[in-house]
């Protein structure tokens, strides 16, 4: 068997540029690997460090060769970008790779297992869903509009007042345009339908799951939120404390420090979007809450808001939330009720 100590994998659909070095740093495998023969070519490699870019079937792979005994490590790809020497192509992108996975005091990315990746598929569906519904009742309203049939905001507004347009008969919609906005009204049940089916989903996977259950007690975060959570952070011990996982989420300030003075911008919007919308959204109904709790974090907030407004207010009540997700996913503890 080829002996190697570090490898570095450029990913791609079909063909994968593979680049590898021993324990003295001389490049002793450097080649083009098809899809088809990837597992068997590394089943002829023993066991070593092997970094692929956190990508698209990058944690596929890495449970793969995970099986073959090799110790996988995924890479965000803004930290790959400086070991390019020159151009970029496949073959310094690969080097670039084992270069960077070497490096004592970078950061990984955790990989997924599957249980995590499913829950992950179900959010990413729904929210594709989620949107396609958001065009189907815009572009309802807007061909109503065209016809001077103007339907109040709100998407329940819009199935509320919607059989009534269509069986008036005295509003303006000529019959072809009837028949399209029929259609495009089953078009928007069906999304309710499919929708609904993949929240029922998420609701029997945290009646199955007591790590979601006990996120689910963390006030302001949801079924929606928890799943997610447990999706997303499925290696807590990665973070050494919980605001390492609110920075991870993008829930703390940018900075432009220089010369011993500190400056700090707005957050900095890093790792998964869609968790971090799920956060905030949690803490603006935990803000809403507040206003008529008188706890300790309820006092916290309220004074917050006074001193900085109500979006920065909210956007640090997901920071804690986040680090007491933390608390829940790294130490296995429950978080109690606010005094």
């Amino acid at each position: 068997m080829m002996k190697l100590s570090t490898i570095g994998i450029d990913l791609a659909k079909r063909v994968f540029q593979v680049h590898g070095v021993d324990e003295a740093g001389r490049v002793v495998l450097r080649r083009q690997v098809r899809r088809s023969q990837f597992l068997e070519v590394f089943s002829q490699i023993e066991p070593c460090l092997v970094g692929m870019e956190a990508c698209g079937s990058a944690n596929h792979w890495a449970r793969e060769l995970k099986k073959l005994g090799h110790e996988v490590r995924l890479i965000s790809p803004q930290f790959v970008k400086p070991y390019v020497k020159s151009n970029k192509n496949d073959v310094a992108d690969a080097e670039a790779i084992c270069e960077a996975v070497s490096r004592p005091n970078m950061r990984f990315v955790p990989m997924k297992e599957l249980e995590h990746q499913d829950i992950q598929s179900i959010h990413r569906a729904r929210t594709l869903l989620v949107k396609q519904r958001t065009a189907v009742a815009n572009q309802i309203r807007g061909l109503m509009a065209e016809y001077g049939v103007v339907v109040a905001q709100g998407l329940g507004q819009l199935r509320k007042q919607l059989p009534g347009c269509l069986g008036d008969a005295e509003n303006g919609l000529s019959a072809t345009a009837r028949d399209v906005i029929c259609c495009l009204s089953e078009q928007l049940r069906w999304f309710d339908e499919r929708i609904a089916g993949f929240e029922r989903r998420l609701e029997q996977v945290v009646r199955e799951n007591e790590v979601c259950q006990h996120l689910k007690e963390i006030p302001g975060v949801g079924t929606m939120t928890a799943t997610a959570l447990y999706a997303a952070v499925n290696h807590a011990k990665e973070f050494r404390n919980g605001r390492q996982l609110a920075a991870w989420l993008g829930l703390v300030p940018r900075q432009h420090s220089s010369g011993g003075k500190p400056t700090l911008l707005g957050i900095s919007k890093r790792g998964d979007r869609h968790l971090r919308t799920l956060l905030i959204h949690g803490a603006r109904a935990g803000t809403r809450v507040a206003r008529n709790s008188h706890s300790a974090e309820a006092r916290w907030l309220s004074s917050l808001i006074e001193r900085r407004g109500y979006n920065r207010a909210t956007v640090a009540l997901a920071n804690k939330m986040a680090r007491k997700a933390w608390v829940v996913l790294n130490r296995g503890e429950r978080i109690a009720a606010p005094a």
